[in-house]
């Protein structure tokens, strides 16, 4: 270590530190704008000037390396006066109305404004022709007339991500920041990693209002991919290792989260899309097309080498539903060591994943294989043809119960909840398809409801023969809640879609459904009397059928003889972690939630997992670590065309390198510090030296 006296404080540095970063890090402030720990030094703010003894003039401790015996002072009168004028000519140009920024109250020169008590420029104001420079995007959002010229987001760009589409343009005089020839970053090789965003001090480039969410920690919301996802798994660079062909490497990362991956890589709703800050630009990554080539290019699974089961616990644990809550959940809990019995009332496990979605979407041998790899790893019981009724009375049996259950049964409107015999639930027929109980539906088919169950009850009774199939919703096609992809293919297979529409049943005189009544809808909305419509005059006509399928959303088929708390729905009630009312049963995944998606039963399974580990004595530690990090590069380069690169079908490796070279690698912006003001705890009280 270097040591060095500041304000009359002994101060250690390391040694070749610049004295800036060794006064910060000693917990003395220094002002500075220019500057930024992960920048290479500039010098051209003269905020940071400071006296050392021996210099004859003042001096910039962005530039100044330390040494043994240093004597520092940073707050003299002739310190102050350069400061306070180096920010009087940065104001000169700026403008006065902090309040309108969207910077306001998180700006680092505004406090550094506080910190002088330089309010406002004595100079004369200058009106800079170039300050208007410089257009927005989707995703960056720029104010250049707030910029200070401090150059932080160039050097970002060119040192730190090796980019380098900003630079210092030069017209009628001036000096201002822009792009080679002032085009939009979407023309140039931008990266769009918003590393010029993380850097700026101002309120000049920022990101877009509303592109991050604010209800969660800042560092999981940068990156809004993992942040989607349900179960947090580390997207980025899963994505990253499948583009550079380490195919079992990227598999190893998704499994330290996901239980059922390739099925996922079918089925999976990938709200990570959703999420994506592609999407903003053009189209999100293909994250599931690429799970999904990544898991079928791993035969030989390395990471099961570093899965581990801990020594016996002797605590008995019941799971009550194979399907993928309960398995995740059997699978972890075996895994710490206790003896795990799954109780699944169908002839195989799988639950939704093997009964409720149509084989042409996820082949039954992937859900076989992976429920044979979850046993085989950590070895537990599955008890088929075997209905729990009493789920809380297992706890006379068992130390703990996890019910997992799902949301097997289905939901009708009022109107629709007479038994008439042509007239069948969504989830049920997905149930009797996969397993060769199906009935005959005849040729004109509509199927009610605007989700995934809808469509798969729709495209398969089309793959079945039915030469009319209609798809019938409330909601305008473009806020369907099944997937855009289910929708596309199905008008591709030739199924009707209204959207926007009421229907009612025409019963005939047999006691069947013969048709429905149909009305177009302007408006609706739920309120706590029901709903209520807004009809178009005169759109009512009927559609005659040979059957209905309602598929307006599912439930859970428990009832009060479970021993349970339920709630509307007959979902469970839970406490913290999936705790029920009962002393040691827990509930996890659709059997509490109500019907969400795959991944999303998964990550609630885990969570509620940890905490029985826990009642049972165990530390609910689940987490896997099945692939060594790596460390950032931080290095992006160019790409040609970047914003141009169009999504792929990843059904090749090329494909796959091509589509994960789309990626904005937002999780490099976590590894850029943020700004330390001089309000922070962390500095001591300032010392005024003589």
């Amino acid at each position: 270590m270097v040591e060095i006296e500041v304000d009359g404080r002994a101060v250690q540095a390391l040694p070749g530190q610049d004295l800036l970063a060794a006064c910060l890090a000693a917990g003395i402030y220094v002002p500075h704008l220019c500057a930024q720990p992960n920048l290479p030094a500039e010098g051209g703010c003269r905020m940071c000037t400071v006296e050392v003894d021996g210099e004859e003039s003042p001096v910039q401790a962005c530039e100044v390396t330390v040494a043994e015996g240093m004597v520092v002072r940073t707050r003299t009168a002739r310190v102050e006066k350069i400061r306070n004028v180096a920010l009087e000519l940065m104001l000169a140009p700026h403008p006065k109305d902090c309040t309108s920024c969207a910077a306001y109250l998180n700006c680092e020169l505004q406090a550094l404004m506080q910190y002088t008590g330089v309010a406002h420029s004595r100079l004369r104001e200058i009106e800079k022709e170039t300050a208007r420079i410089g257009s927005s995007d989707s995703i960056i959002a720029k104010e250049m007339f707030r910029c200070i010229q401090c150059t932080r987001c160039v050097r970002a760009c060119d040192d730190l991500r090796g980019v380098g589409i900003l630079q210092l343009n030069h017209a009628d005089g001036e000096v201002y920041v822009g792009t080679a020839g002032d085009v939009p970053h979407s023309q140039t090789d931008c990266r769009f990693c918003s590393a010029c965003v993380a850097v700026c001090p101002t309120g000049a480039i920022m990101d877009v209002p509303g592109l991050f969410r604010t209800d969660v920690p800042r560092t999981q919301a940068l990156v809004p991919c993992q942040d989607s996802c349900p179960a947090h798994t580390d997207i980025p660079l899963y994505l990253q290792l499948a583009g550079q062909e380490r195919y079992s490497d990227s598999v190893a990362v998704f499994r330290e989260k996901l239980t059922f991956p390739h099925s996922l890589g079918f089925v999976c709703s990938h709200a990570c899309e959703s999420g994506c800050k592609r999407g903003k630009i053009d189209t999100p990554i293909s994250i599931r097309a690429v799970k999904r080539f990544a898991v079928e290019q791993d035969p030989d699974q390395r990471w099961r080498e570093r899965t581990s089961v801990a020594p016996a616990t002797g605590r008995r644990v019941a799971v009550v539903g194979a399907g993928p809550a309960g398995l995740t959940g059997a699978y972890y809990l075996a895994r710490k060591g206790h003896d795990v019995t799954v109780f699944e009332r169908s002839a195989k496990p799988g639950g939704m994943l093997s009964y409720g979605i149509p084989r042409y979407r996820l082949p039954q041998e992937v859900v076989d294989a992976e429920v044979a790899t979850l046993v085989e790893d950590a070895p537990f019981t599955i008890v088929t043809g075997t209905d729990v009724s009493q789920v809380a009375a297992l706890r006379e049996q068992f130390d703990a119960v996890l019910v997992a259950t799902g949301a097997q049964a289905g939901r009708r409107p009022p109107e629709f909840a007479a038994g008439w015999p042509n007239a069948f639930d969504g989830v049920d027929l997905c149930h009797r398809w996969n397993d060769g109980t199906a009935p005959a539906l005849g040729d004109v088919v509509n199927v009610l409801g605007g989700g995934n169950v809808a469509f798969d009850c729709a495209r398969s009774v089309k793959k079945l023969g039915a030469t009319t199939v209609r798809v019938l919703c409330l909601e305008p096609f473009s806020t369907m809640l099944a997937d855009a992809e289910e929708g596309r293919e199905a008008l591709a297979e030739g199924i009707e879609i209204l959207a926007s529409v009421a229907v009612a049943p025409v019963v005939g005189d047999d006691g069947r459904v013969v048709a429905l009544s149909v009305s177009d809808v302007v408006a609706f909305s739920f309120s706590s009397d029901g709903l209520h419509l807004d009809l178009v005059p005169g759109s009512e006509r009927e559609l005659a059928l040979d059957s209905v399928i309602v598929a307006t959303g599912q439930q859970s088929d428990l009832t009060p003889a479970c021993g349970l708390e339920l709630r509307p729905g007959n979902f469970v009630v839970v406490r913290e972690a999936g705790a029920t009312g009962v002393d040691g049963v827990f509930a996890a995944g659709d059997a509490v939630n109500g019907t969400s998606s795959v991944v999303g039963a998964i990550a609630d399974a885990r969570r509620a997992t940890s905490a029985v580990d826990r009642y049972l004595g165990g530390d609910g530690d689940i987490e896997d670590t099945l692939f060594d990090r790596e460390g950032h590069d931080p290095v992006l380069g160019t790409i040609p065309d970047f914003s141009g690169l169009a999504r792929t079908d990843c059904r090749t490796a090329q494909a796959v390198t091509t589509e994960t070279s789309r990626c904005l690698h937002c999780e490099l912006r976590r590894d850029i510090d943020t700004a330390k003001y001089w309000t922070d705890p962390v500095f001591k009280a300032p010392v005024v030296a003589p």
